[in-house]
């Protein structure tokens, strides 16, 4: 018998992912993707899986890093995505970060190549035909206005908006590597044994002063009021973190712990500003931390204050695009199905997840959901002990009030996890101190989730066996 197609709306990396799910467990999918036919303010390739931001998936430490855990979950769930992450990975110290186009590049061909994925170039503008029988929407942060009015009049909800901020990247060779110097912090190795993977520009205190000031008073973006929004915490401007304080910059994406001036060893920089490679080559490098709204003009002046960088050329400045997500609590159910229209699905930054990791992770379970509806299986959500399935709970319903006022963004962390309490001595009987409790307590967390997860896909195989 021949199986009707999943359709996903959307080439990001939600839906890159949740189409290469869906084929991979034998059910015909088509990808609708609007690019090249009609662009985005973020995009600038008709690549699928684009990077808009930063080409940074963060910590790969399944160990420590609760974004660490959910790639190690990914890997293990078949992900398109962290496969060719890890293929095209450049050194980011602790991080996992990509060469950005041979990333998408990597997740174009694949799935190009791949015999159960149809690729169509065309904007779905609207609700998706009513024939359509199973949809899933990743149409991530820059959903478009038909589409955000449509599920508007579906839904009777309101969607909540806000801004991400893209950082500038700077050009290698202009860097004064007389002032900056590489060193990851406390010299952690990334993946690939690098202990000096970012360059460092330090600031003293009047230098630090003097930025700050600058920053205050650069012209920046104007907003219309009906775009007047909360930023998200995990990703505020730079100019929006100095206007709650003049520490808090040196105390977020500036602080100077666990660096050493190359330059000069004994002098305690007051911040620094630090620079993680964007491209294989090794010739772009992105300011971390540093997404702003300050114009054009005024980032050239301003981030040109910040020593090292004096004559610093710019591949790309800053910018901000607007992002979109639904109040999922209350419009969707545990398998990401519309309450008011089940045969949609939505996976990706729309759900109320923030980050690439994240949004992957859900356009992952949507296509697994998805596809095991199809094939007339039980849609098997992860247990809440994983990562993913923690997201999951985020999504549909980790909210007290079920998500009518309080319900934002949020990147995974152990907060999400059920909590494990930690061993009070080591092996020899030692007694640990709280770092070492915290340490082992993430370890017993990452070690709980791993294995449920191997349980939760055997059971997944398991039923599809029978």
């Amino acid at each position: 018998m021949s199986i009707s197609p999943v359709h996903v709306v959307g080439g990001g990396l939600a839906g890159s992912e949740a189409a290469w799910q869906i084929a991979q467990a034998g059910v015909p999918v088509v990808l609708h993707e609007m690019r090249p036919v009609r662009g985005t303010d973020a995009h600038q390739t008709e690549s699928l899986a684009e990077l808009v931001c930063s080409n940074s998936f963060r910590a790969d430490d399944w160990e420590s890093a609760a974004v660490g855990l959910l790639h190690a979950e990914m890997r293990a769930a078949g992900s398109l995505i962290l496969s060719c992450a890890d293929a095209h990975k450049v050194p980011a110290g602790g991080a996992l970060a990509v060469d950005r186009d041979g990333f998408s590049a990597a997740v174009t061909a694949r799935l190009a190549a791949h015999p159960g994925v149809s690729l169509v170039r065309e904007e779905v503008a609207g609700l998706p035909p009513a024939d359509w029988d199973s949809v899933i929407l990743a149409t991530g942060p820059l959903t478009s206005p038909a589409l955000s009015a449509a599920i508007q009049d579906l839904t009777g909800e309101d969607q909540l908006s806000f801004f991400d901020a893209i950082a500038p990247i700077v050009l290698h060779d202009s860097v004064d590597m007389g002032v900056a110097w590489r060193q990851s912090r406390y010299d952690k190795p990334g993946p690939g044994g690098d202990a000096e993977a970012y360059i460092n520009c330090p600031m003293d205190r009047d230098q630090y002063e003097a930025f700050v000031d600058a920053v205050l008073a650069g012209p920046k973006t104007e907003f219309k009021a009906w775009e007047n929004v909360p930023y998200f915490d995990g990703c505020l401007p730079i100019e929006v973190m100095a206007e709650r304080g003049r520490e808090t910059l040196r105390f977020g994406p500036m602080k100077p712990v666990g660096l050493t001036n190359a330059h000069a060893p004994q002098e305690k920089p007051c911040a620094v500003v630090q620079l993680r490679q964007d491209n294989a080559l090794g010739t772009l490098w992105n300011m971390v931390g540093f997404q702003t709204k300050l114009k054009h003009a005024a980032q050239s002046e301003i981030f040109r204050m910040i020593p090292g960088l004096e004559k610093a050329v710019f591949a790309r400045l800053g910018g901000l695009h607007r992002n979109t997500f639904l109040n999922s609590p209350r419009l969707l159910d545990v398998s990401l199905r519309l309450k008011a229209q089940p045969r949609l699905r939505f996976a990706g930054q729309v759900t109320g997840v923030e980050g690439y990791v994240e949004s992957a992770a859900i356009g992952l379970l949507a296509g697994r959901f998805a596809a095991a509806e199809r094939l007339g299986r039980a849609a098997l959500a992860p247990p809440a002990t994983t990562a993913l399935g923690a997201l999951i709970a985020h999504v549909t319903g980790g909210h007290l009030d079920g998500g009518k006022g309080s319900f934002q963004p949020m990147n995974i962390n152990y907060g999400l996890i059920p909590p494990m309490a930690p061993p009070k001595r080591d092996a020899e009987g030692r007694r640990l101190g709280a770092k070492e409790k915290t340490r082992a307590k993430k370890r017993l967390v990452g070690e709980r989730a791993l294995a449920d997860l191997r349980g939760w896909l055997g059971g997944v195989v398991q039923q599809a066996a029978e």
